[in-house]
């Protein structure tokens, strides 16, 4: 796979924190740490359209809530 440079302004926290990944071995470089993290946002958004297609739509809150309290979670608020 080709890339392209670019440039982005990241939050200092943020950048510390790929800064660490890098140097505990977690990836290679900045740019590739920044680079999985696109794959894997870009990964999880086509796997909530897939759901979607799957399953007819989103879930209402009302039966995200059944679920989320059957598990102890906080509840959703409702509109």
């Amino acid at each position: 796979m080709s890339a392209e440079r670019v440039t982005v302004s990241l939050p200092a926290e943020v950048l510390a924190q790929a800064r660490g990944a890098v140097a505990a071995g977690e990836a290679e470089s900045v740019s590739a740490y920044v680079a999985q993290a696109l794959a894997a946002r870009q990964s999880k958004a086509r796997a909530l359209a897939r759901l979607d297609e799957v399953l007819g739509g989103r879930p209402s809150v009302a039966a995200l809530n059944e679920v989320r309290a059957q598990l102890g979670l906080p509840l959703l608020p409702t509109a």
